[in-house]
């Protein structure tokens, strides 16, 4: 009797032991057959979006191959000029008797970007400023004394000039209108005086404002950023150096990072070259920069300005106010309207609005597409407008005519005159790397009299100092009243 039942026990459990067994075998066949095709899924996938977004292998070496023989080493050296005054001298001998001149050296470093065969070479203003000489060494090791053709503070570029027997390399010009949020990107420089190194990333953004260049106390500077912003690792010693596509084209100047350091902690900037363009073919043609002006003041549309104002969206630049007889007012623009387009071509941006009015001239029409405070959308044709209200291009003979060491000059109003009790003075209109700079004088400055002679005139002013080959004292003023001397080569 017990044996038929421990066989009956023996059978049902090797039964209840297979089916599960079996069930398991089934469901992970089933798993197994789901993650391959799973994975299989993952895979085409991945492979479909790198053919699709270009985030396959992308080949470095013939743009960092076309490219680097165009990017130089920029050194320069610093002299600082300063004047200390001896009251008692001047107590009985006047203005400037016994004072000294006193000077403090210093170097710099950076890079630039070959842009010509005839040897012309853009770099950034910060890196030559205040140079008293400059060397660039190619990347044969080659050395050249470069000389300063002229420079924008306005969007930190500068223009150098090397002689040489040979044409030089020159970098191939891209479209920065083109780039794309997400492309592959080189950064070519020289980074901590490691002369051609090359690093790799992608741009992150475009028109990026960062305050980089406001805020300097210089009336003169109108700040137009509207930089590429990149990953690829910059350094000091990278600025004034190429970024270029994965063609090997120049797409920007590298000019600064985002850094708490001091050294590179994830983002890059660069000037568009576009933008880098117009300023250099006017630094070439006519030694400055022929800047036309919108005659606005101008605003980023945020959320809480679009409340405000009952806006309908985000689109546009906002008109926050309109300068007097400035290129705007002429065309019956007000302040509340919204700028939408330039010709064909939509801003969304103070930087984005600047960088295309940046690439213009005093005397160009310009289309504005243009959303007035009634919310009806109007189109006004404006000329812009220098600086002084003109619309005609400056000459370079009128430049060169008004301009040494480095400044130009314009005379003072007699409403000048009277507000600063004085009965002569020339004013310095414009300033850039030079002498005059050098021993800290400013747009504003006022120069009241040389070697102790009253100046009244720009063409005597313009005469004196190119033509002295003597020490130079400066009786100069500030435009509060301050009055002060300044000296060189005494």
């Amino acid at each position: 009797m017990k044996t038929p039942s421990l066989l009956k026990i023996l059978i049902f459990g090797i039964i209840g032991g297979t089916i599960p067994l079996a069930i398991y075998a089934t469901f992970s066949s089933v798993n197994n057959s789901l993650s391959d095709e799973v994975i299989d899924g993952n895979r085409q996938n991945a492979t479909k979006f790198a053919s699709l977004s270009g985030a396959g292998p992308v080949d470095f070496v013939p743009a960092a191959e076309s490219t680097i023989n165009s990017v130089v080493h920029v050194t320069t050296k610093v002299v600082r000029t300063s004047f200390q005054r001896d009251p008692f001298q001047e107590f009985f001998y006047g203005p400037g008797a016994g004072g000294r001149e006193f000077k403090q050296y210093g170097a710099a470093a950076g890079s630039g970007v070959i842009v010509s065969s005839e040897g012309y070479i853009v770099t950034n203003n910060h890196v030559i400023a205040e140079a008293s000489e400059i060397e660039v060494t190619l990347n044969d090791n080659s050395k050249y004394t470069a000389k300063l053709v002229g420079t924008d503070p306005s969007t930190d570029i500068a223009v150098l000039k090397i002689e040489g027997s040979k044409p030089f390399q020159p970098i191939s010009l891209g479209n920065s209108d083109d780039v794309k949020i997400g492309e592959w990107v080189l950064a070519v420089g020289n980074p901590f005086n490691l002369t051609s190194t090359v690093t790799a990333g992608i741009v992150s953004a475009k028109t990026r404002n960062i305050n980089l260049l406001g805020n300097k106390g210089d009336n003169s500077l109108f700040p137009i950023e509207s930089f590429i912003q990149t990953d690829a690792a910059v350094n000091p010693g990278n600025s004034g150096g190429a970024l270029v596509n994965t063609n090997g084209e120049l797409i920007g100047i590298n000019t600064a990072i985002a850094s708490e350091t001091g050294s590179y902690s994830g983002y890059s900037f660069a000037v568009p070259i576009n933008l880098v363009q117009k300023v250099m073919r006017d630094i070439i043609d006519y030694g400055i920069v022929q800047r036309g002006f919108l005659g606005v003041q101008i605003s980023d549309i945020s959320q809480e300005l679009k409340e405000k104002n009952n806006l309908p969206n985000l689109k546009g630049v906002f008109i926050s106010g309109v300068v007097e007889n400035g290129s705007a007012e002429k065309a019956g623009l007000k302040e509340g309207d919204i700028i939408l387009k330039i010709g064909a071509k939509e801003v969304n941006s103070s930087a984005a609005l600047q960088e295309e009015i940046g690439k213009r001239m005093p005397g160009d029409k310009v289309m504005l597409s243009i959303r007035n405070k009634d919310g009806k959308e109007i189109t006004k044709e404006l000329i812009l407008r220098n600086q002084d209200g003109e619309i005609k291009i400056t000459s370079k003979e009128e430049i060169i005519k008004n301009a040494a060491l480095g400044a130009t000059f314009i005379e003072l109003t007699d409403k000048e005159k009277k507000a600063l009790n004085i009965n002569y003075g020339v004013k310095i209109k414009t300033i850039s790397a030079g002498k005059l700079k050098s021993i800290g004088l400013v747009v504003g400055s006022i120069i009241t009299k040389i070697n102790n002679e009253p100046i009244d005139d720009v063409a005597e002013i313009v005469n004196k100092l190119n033509g002295s080959n003597n020490g130079i004292l400066l009786e100069i003023m500030s435009e509060s009243g301050i009055k002060d001397y300044r000296g060189f080569g005494l």
